[in-house]
């Protein structure tokens, strides 16, 4: 990946004052016995929401965090990147937590309520997970598609199991004569926008709807949010959609290996990872600002292209002064290699490379706390 734009500055040395991994006791009185102390002096209420992607890695960093500070609470609703984006710049949110970066256009217009004015805003790259093609078809629990099939299944060029197409990558298996039925969000999602990112640049000619969080087609079935889609898969015979990989794990839903170069590659936290570290930070961002062009092209053996990059949202500087050491502090949290390791063991999502966690804590060094 590229990481020459921005330097670590010692943003280690800037969320140690804060201390949130300070002793649990401390010694007290003449006999050397122990009293109970706070693990740190951080204290506050920040609330946050969006991608509901992140959901479950959110809970973790949030109970790992608040244990260690239990001053602190800290709330989030995964209301979807759309409403977390909107719910941010309006000031109802302290951090937003979006499946996509904001574009350049976006950030110059605004607005940002919750930041003190000309602040600009950081965006991290803390949560790597795949996006599975979840699918229910009876009797049949593993399948081969290639980039161009899964469009064909989505835009509604495909529109039974048994189509020459599918089972060309699938010999072996007995494919129904059963009617596809594509599943996709209803909300803005970050989701969707990275999905329909991969299948434009994967499958041109077939998808022809640049990347959007909103669906472009009106075929299909709609759902609300990841919980929506993915019972609506599970719910049906014949459902074909698309979710957050810790959920279709979370559900035993089956799964697509999806065609990179000569090979079918299923998802894993390691494939998106690989993928990730390939592509580089997007041009023209100010510092702190890093987000990712994903290549979702890539023929690298052992990638899995259809991932999503889902970033956390905050101001350099914030017009409550309250609020920044609690954000900066959860974030660097949620960076450092204990929480990352915690949310990978909850969601099942790729932690981030120890070469993106310094340009992450650079980032966060830039909140203003005083």
């Amino acid at each position: 990946m590229k990481i020459s734009r921005i330097a670590q500055v010692g943003a280690v040395a800037a969320i140690a004052a804060l201390t949130l991994a300070g002793c649990a006791s401390n010694e007290g009185g003449t006999g050397g016995g122990e009293t109970d102390a706070p693990v740190s002096d951080l204290s506050g209420e920040i609330a946050g929401g969006g991608a509901s992607s992140q959901e479950v890695a959110v809970q973790a960093w949030t109970a790992g965090f608040q244990t260690a500070n239990p001053d602190v609470t800290i709330t989030y609703d995964p209301a979807g990147s759309g409403a977390g984006r909107e719910s941010f710049q309006a000031g109802a949110f302290a951090f937003a937590g979006s499946d996509r970066a904001f574009t350049t256009d976006e950030i110059t217009e605004g607005p940002w309520d919750a930041c003190v004015d000309g602040s600009g805003i950081i965006e991290l790259p803390t949560y790597i997970s795949p996006i599975a093609v979840i699918f229910n078809i009876e009797g049949v629990d593993e399948l081969n598609l290639d980039a161009a099939t899964i469009a064909g299944l989505f835009a509604g060029t495909i529109t039974n199991w048994n189509d020459p197409a599918i089972a060309a990558l699938n010999e072996g298996v007995t494919l129904p004569d059963l009617a596809v039925t594509p599943v996709h969000r209803q909300d803005d999602s970050g989701t969707t926008e990275n999905f329909t990112d991969y299948l434009f640049q994967a499958a041109p000619d077939v998808w022809t709807s640049e990347p959007d969080g909103v669906w472009p087609l009106s075929s299909g079935e709609a759902a609300n949010g990841t919980s929506g889609v993915v019972t609506s898969v599970s719910g049906g015979n014949g459902t074909i959609g698309y979710a957050d990989a810790s959920r279709a794990a979370e559900e035993g839903l089956s799964t697509a290996a999806v065609q990179v170069g000569d090979e079918f590659v299923s998802y894993s936290p390691e494939a998106a990872a690989a993928i990730v570290d390939e592509s580089p930070f997007a041009e023209g961002r100010e510092d702190g600002d890093l987000a990712i062009e994903l290549h979702r092209t890539s023929e690298a053996a052992g990638v899995y292209p259809i991932v999503l990059v889902s970033y956390m949202i905050a101001c350099k500087e914030y017009a409550d002064p309250a609020v920044a050491p609690v954000v900066k502090g959860f974030l660097s949290y949620l960076a450092s290699a204990e929480g990352q390791d915690a949310a990978a063991a909850a969601a099942g999502n790729a932690p981030i490379s120890d070469s993106l966690r310094e340009q992450v804590d650079a980032a966060i060094d830039l909140i203003v706390t005083e």
